[in-house]
This record gives C-alpha cells, sequence and structure tokens, in this order.
C-alpha cells in the first residue's frame, strides 16, 4: 500500500497535517530491546517545526505517545509497536482558497484530480512534510537498535543555496580517512543546531536562507548521509538491492528531487580505470581501497562506508504571487500563499534523511541470509536485556 514499506520490518504511516494526531505503526521489531526514550526525544527535536530562522514559526512538540509494542519496562515486546503524536497547532482556515487555486509546487492540483476534492486540503493533508515526523520515530528506534551492532548513522546538509560544506570523508577506504569520518559523524552526534560540518558555511548557510524568507521566496539543498560498520553483502540483486530499498523511501518525501549514491552523478565524466575500487587484503579480509560506489555493488553493500546524498526542492510555499488558476470558475488566477512554511526545508529533513538509512538497514540486516538469520540479528540487538538485568 501507498503508505506503507519495508519487508521484514514493516512501517506504516498515517495521519493528516492538520488532523487529530499522526503516527506510525512498525511490525517486525526484535522483541527485547530497551528503547532510550530520552534519546529519541533528542532526535526528533531535531526535525521539530519552530526553531530557527529556516523553519516554520509552528509550533509542535512532537512527543510521541506509544501505545503498543513496548511492556512496561519500556523494552519491546515482539507487538506491533504504535506511536502517536498530537497536532496541537494547527491553522487550518489558512488552506480554504486552495479548494478553488492550487499551490504550484504542491500536489493540490493532482491530488484534486484523483480525489475530487475528498482529498484533505489543510496543511497538505497526507501529502505533508509532517509525516516525516512518525517516521522518525519509526527511525530514530532503528538508529538505536542499529548502534547496538556498531552499526552508526549520521548526515549533514551537503549544500544549501549553492554554499557547500565540507564532505564526509567517505571515497578513501583507509584507516586515516576512516578515522577522520567517524571524528566527523561524532562532531554531528555530539549536536549541533545547524547539521553541518563547517561553523563558517553554517553562518552563511543561515544568512542565505534568512534573505529568501525576507524576500517571501525559498531556496533549496543538499544533503549528505552516511553509514558505517556495516557488513558486506547486505542487500540484494536487482529489485531487492539496498540502493532499491533506500530509493524507495526517500522518494515518499515530498521535496527529494533526485538522489545519488557515492560518485553519483559525477561517474559519467569518470573513466573506469578512475571510479573503479580496487581491492586489497586487510590483515585476512578483503576490503576495497577507494569508495567511488558508495559502498554498495550490484545492490549488496561491500563493507566501506554507505553513503548517499539527496537533493531537496526549495520550499513550494512561498509569500509572492504566482500565477495559478482556478479551478470552480475555469480562469487563470492569482494565488498568495499564506500561512507558517519553512524558507528552506532542507535542515530539518537532515534527521529524516538519517532515519531512511535506518529503516531501510535494519529491514535488510533482519532479512540478511548470508551470515546472520532473523533469530541472531534478533538476540544481538537484545542483548542489553540481560546486561540491564
Amino acid at each position: 500500500m501507498a503508505s506503507m514499506f519495508g519487508t521484514s520490518v514493516r512501517v506504516s504511516l498515517f495521519g493528516q497535517s492538520h488532523s487529530d494526531a499522526i503516527g506510525v505503526c512498525v511490525d517486525g521489531l526484535p522483541a527485547g530491546f530497551c528503547l532510550d526514550q530520552q534519546a529519541l526525544a533528542a532526535f526528533m527535536a531535531r526535525r521539530a517545526p519552530g526553531q530557527g530562522v529556516w523553519s516554520t514559526p509552528r509550533k509542535e512538540a512532537d512527543v510521541p505517545h506509544f501505545v503498543s509494542g513496548l511492556n512496561p519496562d519500556g523494552y519491546t515486546c515482539g507487538a506491533p509497536l504504535c506511536a502517536l503524536i498530537k497536532n496541537t497547532n494547527t491553522h487550518s482556515a489558512d488552506y480554504d482558497t486552495l479548494r478553488r487555486i492550487p499551490r504550484p509546487g504542491h500536489a493540490d492540483f493532482p491530488a484534486q484530480q484523483k480525489w475530487l476534492g475528498f482529498q484533505d486540503v489543510a496543511g497538505g493533508g497526507h501529502f505533508s512534510g509532517r509525516l516525516t515526523a512518525a517516521l522518525c520515530v519509526a527511525g530514530g528506534i532503528a538508529l538505536q537498535m542499529l548502534k547496538q551492532v556498531d552499526i552508526n548513522i549520521a548526515a549533514h546538509l551537503s549544500e544549501v543555496a549553492g554554499i557547500a560544506d565540507d564532505s564526509f570523508a567517505a571515497y578513501s577506504n583507509d584507516a586515516s580517512s576512516l578515522q577522520t569520518l567517524s571524528n566527523q559523524m561524532q562532531v554531528l552526534h555530539d549536536g549541533r543546531t545547524f547539521p553541518v560540518l563547517n561553523d563558517e558555511v553554517s553562518i552563511q548557510m543561515q544568512q542565505a536562507i534568512a534573505q529568501a524568507r525576507h524576500t517571501h521566496d525559498s531556496v533549496g539543498g543538499v544533503i549528505e548521509c552516511v553509514a558505517t560498520g556495516l557488513p558486506t553483502g547486505v542487500g540484494g540483486p536487482l529489485f531487492d538491492g539496498i540502493e532499491s530499498a533506500i530509493a524507495r523511501i526517500i522518494f515518499g518525501i515530498g521535496g527529494v528531487k533526485g538522489l545519488e549514491f557515492g560518485r553519483g552523478f559525477a561517474v559519467s565524466s569518470m573513466r573506469g580505470s578512475e571510479h573503479n575500487d580496487a581491492y586489497r587484503m586487510d590483515q585476512k579480509t578483503v576490503v576495497p581501497t577507494t569508495n567511488n560506489a558508495g559502498g554498495n555493488l550490484g545492490g549488496l553493500t561491500t563493507g566501506a562506508p554507505l553513503l548517499f546524498r539527496i537533493a531537496i526542492k526549495p520550499t513550494s510555499s512561498i509569500g509572492l504571487e504566482q500565477d495559478s488558476v482556478d479551478m470552480e470558475q475555469k480562469t487563470n488566477a492569482q494565488l498568495n500563499v499564506v500561512g507558517r512554511h519553512d524558507p528552506c526545508i532542507a535542515p530539518r529533513a537532515v534527521p529524516v534523511a538519517e532515519a531512511i538509512m535506518a529503516l531501510a538497514l535494519l529491514d535488510q540486516l533482519i532479512s540478511y541470509p548470508a551470515q546472520q538469520t532473523y533469530d541472531t540479528f534478533a538476540k544481538t540487538i537484545a542483548t542489553q536485556k540481560q546486561s540491564n538485568l
């Protein structure tokens, strides 16, 4: 179904931007994992609105209320996990005009054609980025589970309004580069209000976003996400590949317009001798010398860092007058979008990228047939239960 993804770990999102609540159901999580609710709250806060000049002024606490899936001691219990997030600060009247005049850049017009006016237009309804809050509940849990088996994930703003941050040191698969990458990831894990590696770039990006807001416009960005600690051979050929699993979830996020792995589109101007990742022996283990492939070949992980980048479009809801149509009167019309909107959605999408990477990997690892069965992986995830008793 359209609002579901996953094979071994199945995730379903529900709710609309201005409905009473949004939520997520996750089926297939290993039992016996102690959820750190404080860490989850900190992760959720990174995506929450109303945090700076780059964000919508809409205020939402984004505190998940778990209605199933956890036992009284806070451990996953094997039942489907379900969490609700209340919508408490909605201004639905701001969207009344959109029943007649669709916003350029949004799904208003095609949704009208598909559902004949029965769709919820307030805040974008089920198409809204608001649903990424529910996605981050599931992803935040997956991040904690993967960390338990030494798989770490981090993302940052690689670019905003043409201003580039430092890149992850993920292309040279040697000890020095991997240590640099680990240090970069730790900087992001330690908590940054604005998710970049370079402090000077942070100031420039925020100024560009503030300028866009001042002119009633918006800007886009690029997010770079990496995972380390993965074994070799996770994934599958053709349509069950690790790239396919990530892409399916990624393109469920309305603001995403592009995805690339490793060197991505740059490979079109490289020679095979430049792009191919040669192999070497590291003690008794085969490892790629470089990582131009971004940690996957043929849909399978190579053991090198898994890296993707996503292109985030400029926010479609802008304050400038735009050309549209009046669908009732069948005439051309002008539209001034009102309401509360991010001048750049990319900063708040950074934890969403991490959530997506984590959920795709957790699903693939639980069905990983080469070295681990579901039972052995689930027992590894749940080892902290015994250590905490």
